[in-house]
């Protein structure tokens, strides 16, 4: 790409420097084709698959086009400055040397920084130069972002330093580490082995020889010995390869051995660095995930003829990644960690979307949910929509329902629960109705029936605030006046009475009904129909959270007018929570025999039941209601729920 140019910036007058520019230039050719397997594969990745479907890479390009170079000095800033220069004939006999003016202020006589980084083909004769008498310079690139560097040519036209260092930082000037020193003599500046003898070396003599005094190049390639990677996305690669600056510190000048001919010449006229070239190889940093990029927002462009070529910064992301430099998952797409691609085997590990069931746009990583899946899924939904809640939005909100003749997926799945304002047994101060999640039957207050709680059970009546009063009969009564009713033709004998196994949401709220509201039911048998319990899936019998599970014989039972005890003896203990429980005689309380005005759970003195139940801290009682799973013992019994307590409800 730049053989022409330097061809073209060697003086005519000089065949030697033409001569010897274009032998080393055949050297860059030969180094270009067999660059190191690093670049190799950065090329290859990307051309692989169409519309990236395997690992990608954008192509690569000068990263110093269209950008500012930065130098400590530059010839004639100040004011109009004497330059000479000299040169040598193919037979190493020198020529006499040549003098010339520079200018900052005059287009024709400046030979500034972006000299460097234009054009080699329409600006072939451009260069930078420092001031004269200059002991030390600096070259440096600011770069916007993170880039991927993979080699650096640069060609002087003055003499290539006697010592200079290649630096890069990769958090924006803040720290600054070497990529190479090159010294005349590695041991006596910088006390390091040469590369030309050690290989793998951090120093090399390769490029500091004072021939030629003009068109010399300083190549340096990032993946060179003992950097060698064979995928270039590995994190050992990123290390060496990403850069945010880079610079070069021009430490010590080296004089033309031809200068000693012409001695009436002031010295200091000599004494300058200049460089045709500053070729920067890199292509954006994308961790393999995207194949072009465009412009990073904020970009401060040079207005100069390279600036049509520019290499930007920020990644048009695939593979469901997303970010400057594709270095995360998309909003909905985590699922699984994150990953780079694999730049040797092409495998592009995209990001897996996660299970949200259309109700959430966006979701995140959770390390503790991939362990506990088995390294398999680990996405939890944010900010559930539609009324949904959980880990997938899979379940409907307290106060809401799933509508069963709509998918789960549609937006009106989970449809408002229906309760009826004095029939359900809401809390008072809850603003929500809550029902069953799965199918909308509410919870009713005492005698009170219908999936709706919107009216009374059979033998109740009087519906209002605090549910329906059992009839005082030995059948059925009216349910609006409490009279009684002799004949069974009048009676409407539905039997709606609320499952034994009602699931709600986790998060509805717990509450008793005050003493006074209940009614004894110890004188009334026979209001409800109680179903033989079943102890059914593991995940719902630890959903109900029961307090205590124990094992015990009944003794007796009592009516108390305000409320029931059964006394019991306590055979096992198989959980407990924060009330001591121990073997021995206690004190049941049925709360639903007086708040529902029904007999359920059924507990026949002399016989040996498993009850799990819930503790009320402030009194101390051990509570069974309609949520308590009660069923008589069996050992196999015992030992399923034992199971499940210790498998399924930690």
């Amino acid at each position: 790409m730049c053989r022409g140019n330097l061809l073209a910036r060697v003086p005519h007058s000089c065949p030697s420097a033409r001569s010897a520019a274009m032998e080393n230039w055949g050297l860059l050719f030969l180094f270009l084709g067999c660059c190191s397997s690093l670049v190799a594969g950065l090329s290859s990745v990307a051309r692989l698959g169409l519309h990236c479907e395997k690992a990608c890479n954008p192509r690569m390009g000068n990263l110093a086009n269209g950008r500012r170079l930065w130098t400590v000095t530059t010839c004639g800033y100040n004011a109009t400055e004497l330059y000479c220069e000299s040169t040598e004939n193919p037979d190493l006999t020198c020529r006499p040397p040549v003098c010339n003016k520079c200018n900052a202020a005059h287009p024709r006589l400046a030979h500034p920084p972006s000299a460097m980084a234009d054009s080699s083909f329409r600006s072939p004769r451009t260069w930078w130069q420092s001031a004269n008498d200059v002991h030390r310079e600096r070259v440096q690139m600011d770069l916007e972002t993170t880039y991927y560097f993979t080699h650096l040519i640069m060609v002087f036209k003055s003499p290539r330093p006697a010592a200079m260092v290649l630096e890069r930082s990769q958090d924006f000037g803040i720290t600054w580490k070497p990529f190479k020193y090159f010294s005349v003599n590695c041991s006596a500046t910088f006390a390091m082995e040469d590369d030309v003898a050690v290989k793998g070396a951090l120093c090399t003599s390769r490029y500091s020889s004072a021939f030629p005094c003009s068109g010399g190049e300083v190549i340096y390639r990032a993946m060179a010995p003992p950097y060698s990677y064979e995928d270039p996305y590995s994190q050992e690669a990123q290390e060496q390869l990403k850069i945010t600056n880079l610079r070069v510190q021009l430490l010590k000048r080296q004089t033309c051995p031809c200068q000693d001919v012409r001695l009436e010449d002031k010295p200091q006229h000599f004494a300058h660095y200049a460089i045709y070239d500053f070729i920067v190889k890199g292509s954006c940093f994308c961790n393999g995930h995207a194949d072009h990029c465009v412009e990073y927002d904020g970009l401060r462009k040079v207005h100069e003829t390279g600036a049509l070529h520019m290499v930007h910064g920020r990644c048009m992301c695939k593979h469901n990644t997303a970010g400057e430099h594709c270095q995360r998952c998309a909003s909905l797409y985590n699922d699984q960690p994150w990953r780079a691609a694999n730049g040797k085997t092409g495998t592009p590990h995209e990001c897996k979307k996660c299970r949200c069931n259309g109700h959430a746009e966006r979701c995140h990583f959770s390390m503790d949910v991939w362990l506990a899946s088995g390294n398999r899924s680990g996405g939890v939904c944010d900010e559930c929509q539609h009324n949904t809640e959980g880990q997938h939005c899979q379940r409907c909100k307290a106060g809401f329902h799933r509508g069963l003749r709509r998918p789960f997926s549609a937006p009106d799945a989970c449809q408002p629960c229906a309760c009826h304002p004095v029939g359900s047994a809401n809390p008072p101060f809850n603003t929500s109705m809550s029902c069953d999640s799965s199918n909308g039957d509410c919870p009713c207050k005492p005698g009170v029936a219908g999936p709706i709680c919107d009216k009374c059970m059979v033998g109740y009546w009087g519906f209002g605030d605090y549910g329906c009063r059992p009839c005082d009969c030995a059948g059925s009564c009216d349910p609006l006046t409490g009279d009684c009713i002799t004949g069974n033709a009048d009676i409407d004998w539905y039997r709606e009475i609320p499952d034994l196994h009602p699931v709600f949401n986790e998060s509805e709220p717990a509450w008793d009904w005050e003493d006074e509201q209940g009614f004894s039911a110890l004188r009334h048998s026979g209001k409800c129909e109680c179903k033989e319990q079943v102890l059914g899936n593991p995940k719902l019998f630890c959903a109900m959270q029961y307090s205590f599970v124990v094992k015990v014989k009944i003794l007796s039972a009592h009516d108390k007018g305000s409320h029931a005890e059964v006394n019991v003896k306590i055979r096992k203990v198989l959980k407990m929570t924060k009330l001591k429980i121990r073997r021995g005689k206690r004190i049941l309380y049925p709360e639903s025999w007086t708040s529902r005005g029904c007999t359920c759970p059924i507990l026949n003195p002399g016989l040996q039941y498993l009850v799990a139940g819930y503790e009320d801290m402030k009194s101390g009682r051990l509570i069974v209601n309609m949520k308590s799973f009660v069923h008589l013992w069996k050992p196999t019994l015992g030992r399923k729920v034992l199971e499940i307590l210790k498998s399924n409800c930690n």
